[in-house]
């Protein structure tokens, strides 16, 4: 059996950003991934947005490692020449309880360490985006767009600058604590030990740790898949801002509501919309959830063309929370948790991941400790 110092399993933004943290650290790394390609996932299937920080519980996680991560992102991007644009979001309230929710997301966004949100008027949101119709607004300056792909690219080329290596085409079949290490097993049959195992596998995270020999069962969440279909729009887009609903406070567990992005290209995008699933290849958009977004969209866009939304992509979160269930905190259990020498397992890391991605790396360097 081959012996490994490092194996990061899964090559998503989340994976590569982990293994680089590793790499960085003096670790020789192997990153395994069970498709054809790097990011073909979660990763490959999102909005593209650089979260600011606003919604995350204070104290969270989520919160702590958005608001880091963003600003590493926003650094590294500017460093490598990644694509990458502080456009700046407006959310906005399109009815009177949404306008009198608006002060708390401000004073919850502070609490996060997220201080530079403003609140204004419908007249100056209209100034700054003449298209929108609103009864006011939030300005959220940091908010942003990266490309995903140039990201994880980067990521990449640094794993293997420091002499790491990636390993398409090789799904992880079984993992078994092991003395001396974490045995792992590909779907072809290749055996390694490794010092060190980090569960980056996505959606595949829970269901790889349920199998593994010599973790406690009672350690691993049961894992949901949330459906989020987009629709792209036919023509320009008359907006500058990224374009969010504000919640409603009677529907804080059904998502941010259908909201306008932008890729660096221009091109809007509305979504995505929440439909809880059991498989994970139902990736088709279904045409008739369209009717939805129109109506969704024209509370703040009115003038939205008849016919100008098109089915567009779907990803699925990989979430460990349910329906009507307040939305889990991510995961990050190294042994500290569980109590196994050189694993970590990440469970959850749905949004903001990609913006909280070299953050959670750091996290997952320290989750190990010194016995890493």
């Amino acid at each position: 059996m081959e012996q490994v110092d490092a194996v990061v399993i899964g090559a998503g933004v989340v994976g590569l950003a982990v293994a680089r943290a590793l790499a960085r650290v003096g670790r020789e790394v192997m990153v395994l991934e069970q498709a054809e390609a790097i990011g073909t996932g979660t990763s490959s299937r999102n909005s593209e947005v650089i979260h600011a920080g606003i919604y995350y519980p204070a104290g969270s996680l989520k919160a702590r490692l958005c608001v880091q991560g963003k600003a590493q992102l926003y650094a590294y991007c500017a460093e490598r020449g990644i694509g990458h644009q502080r456009c700046g979001k407006l959310i906005v309230a399109t009815t009177p309880s949404q306008r009198a929710a608006l002060p708390a997301i401000v004073e919850k966004a502070r609490a996060n360490g997220v201080d530079d949100l403003r609140l204004i008027d419908a007249a100056e949101a209209q100034a700054l985006e003449p298209a929108l119709r609103c009864l006011g607004a939030v300005l959220s300056p940091s908010t942003g767009i990266v490309d995903s792909h140039a990201l994880m690219l980067g990521l990449l080329g640094d794993v293997e600058n420091a002499g790491g290596l990636l390993a398409c085409h090789s799904g992880v079949k079984r993992l078994a604590v092991a003395t001396g290490g974490i045995e792992v097993e590909t779907v072809d049959g290749t055996r390694l030990q490794a010092r060190t195992v980090i569960n980056a596998a996505g959606h595949g995270a829970c269901a790889l740790a349920a199998g593994m020999a010599g973790l406690d069962a009672r350690h691993v969440p049961q894992p949901w898949l949330a459906k989020g279909s987009y629709f792209t729009l036919a023509g320009r887009v008359p907006f500058a801002r990224l374009i969010y609903p504000a919640p409603e406070p009677d529907k804080h567990l059904t998502g941010l509501g259908v909201h306008l992005t932008l890729d660096l290209g221009g091109q809007a995008k509305f979504g995505p919309d929440v439909q809880w699933v059991q498989a994970q290849d139902d990736l088709q958009v279904d045409p008739a959830r369209g009717e939805a977004f129109y109506a969704e969209v024209r509370r703040y866009w009115p003038a939205l063309p008849e016919g100008a939304l098109q089915p567009g992509y779907a990803g699925l979160r990989p979430k460990i929370s349910g329906p009507n269930e307040p939305a889990a905190d991510f995961r990050i259990d190294g042994p500290a948790v569980h109590g196994v020498p050189g694993l970590v397992n990440l469970f959850g890391i749905e949004s903001p991941g990609l913006t909280s991605c070299l953050a959670i790396g750091d996290a997952v360097v320290a989750a190990l400790g010194s016995g890493m």
